[in-house]
């Protein structure tokens, strides 16, 4: 069997945090098989469905990484649809309702009021139809043998559907509902195994019944606990943390996805450089059924490690061209996001801001300033000029270091300053020594 995955997210706004760990899953598991990813665009609500979220939604998977082997949208299927839905219904699975809103609501009062489940009654065959109303469209769960199925991440699921609603899976207006339509994609494109979190498990097992009745067979199903926020409750951050805000911020993208794939798991999350290294320790045995627990602060830090581990030509595309490789290993162990690179640019080729210097380290700079000139550059410039201080002052550690490293990069960090003196140069160097020892 060829592992078929899909991703399937509507085009009603940008990609969040939960929407890329559901791709990025789905990616993963089909990576790690040798299979295919596709992406389905659930298009079937036009009066919400938006253009440019389906342009945005290809921009956030590209600059993800993930790139899904097929593209289809619901939109261009519904004659796909409409036939199956001929068959279902030929079947004697599919029927008319024509309750409003306000009826359903209060016959489901009533029931709760009486302490019964609140799903939907059926109507008696040969009940009065009225007249002029179009209907809805339900689909007729067989009430005859509960609903089992084995689940990679929740383990056995077992339902009884006569205490399911038989769900509704057309409108009045001719439009489509999720349910039916996903099931037909999925035969239609051989999907093997659907990955998505937990909120769908009663959608999973209903949709099991439909993909029985159009006579196929069911793909495999990992329902996944969702995504919370680090304190704990459901996080609105969650649902507006896009991928265009998590760019702008400088995040790394495999920096997210490194904790996206490891979050809920009882893996260790560490920081990956490819989705290759992230595929191959991918398993749905290692999730937990607790919440999982998303926090900004830890793709933060996986970005900084990243970044420290990131080789020149993996950066060079989105680096100022004032930087090349050696300006690179210099900076990177210092950097948590790319464009600070950049600020450190300034410190080795620029003007600096240095901070008011502490008299008494007015003259160890001037003689900084001296001994720098008389040492050959093309060496280590930095450890032969701090050895020479060491001797000829007395001082060592922090007293030596600090009012250094503050006349040369006006900072109190920073990356490690052999490389970066050897970048800043010899007249610069000295010229910054001298200002600071005046």
């Amino acid at each position: 069997m060829t592992v078929v995955t899909r991703f399937a997210p509507s085009p009603t706004g940008r990609l969040h945090v939960g929407n890329i760990r559901t791709a990025l899953h789905n990616a993963l598991f089909a990576l790690k098989h040798g299979g295919r990813f596709l992406l389905r665009i659930d298009d079937t609500d036009l009066e919400r469905s938006r253009e440019e979220h389906v342009d945005a939604i290809h921009a956030d998977l590209r600059w993800l990484g993930l790139h899904a082997h097929d593209f289809v949208r619901q939109s261009q299927r519904f004659a796909t649809y409409e036939r199956e839905f001929e068959r279902l219904r030929d079947a004697g699975r599919v029927y008319a309702c024509y309750e409003t809103p306000e009826e359903l609501d209060l016959r489901r009062k009533v029931l709760l009021g009486r302490g019964l489940p609140p799903v939907y009654e059926r109507k008696p065959a040969g009940a009065p139809l009225p007249q002029g109303v179009a209907p809805h469209w339900r689909f007729k769960l067989d009430h005859g043998r509960s609903i089992e199925w084995d689940d990679l991440v929740r383990g056995h699921q077992k339902f009884d559907p006569a205490l399911i609603s038989d769900p509704v899976i057309r409108r009045a207006d001719g439009s489509w509902l999720y349910l039916l339509p996903s099931v037909i994609d999925d035969i239609d494109l051989g999907i093997t195994h659907v990955v998505r979190g937990e909120d769908h498990v009663s959608n999973s097992a209903v949709q099991l019944q439909m993909f029985e009745a159009l006579g196929a067979v069911a793909p495999h199903f990992a329902h996944e606990a969702l995504l919370v926020a680090a304190e704990g409750k459901l996080s609105k951050r969650l649902g507006s943390t896009g991928v265009d805000a998590l760019r702008d911020a400088g995040i790394e993208a495999m920096a997210l996805l490194s904790l996206l794939a490891r979050l809920g798991t009882s893996q260790p999350v560490e920081a990956k450089r490819t989705l290759g290294e992230l595929a191959e320790g991918f398993d749905f045995s290692t999730f937990g059924r607790a919440p999982a627990h998303f926090d900004l602060a830890e793709v933060e830090q996986l970005n900084a490690k990243l970044l420290h581990q990131l080789d020149y030509a993996e950066v060079a595309d989105r680096l100022p061209n004032d930087i090349g490789e050696a300006e690179w290993l210099a900076l990177r162990g210092n950097v948590a996001h790319l464009g600070e690179a950049a600020e450190w640019l300034r410190v080795i080729r620029g003007d600096i801001e240095v901070t008011e210097v502490v008299p008494d380290d007015k003259p160890l700079l001037a003689e900084a300033a001296s001994a720098a000139a008389e040492l050959d550059w093309d060496n280590d410039p930095w450890h032969a000029l701090t050895a020479k201080l060491k001797d000829s002052t007395g001082r060592k550690g922090k007293a030596l270091f600090l009012p250094l490293r503050r006349a040369l990069t006006g900072r109190d960090a920073g990356p490690e300053m052999g490389p970066l003196v050897r970048l800043m140069g010899k007249d610069r160097a000295v010229s910054r020594f001298e200002k600071a020892g005046r």
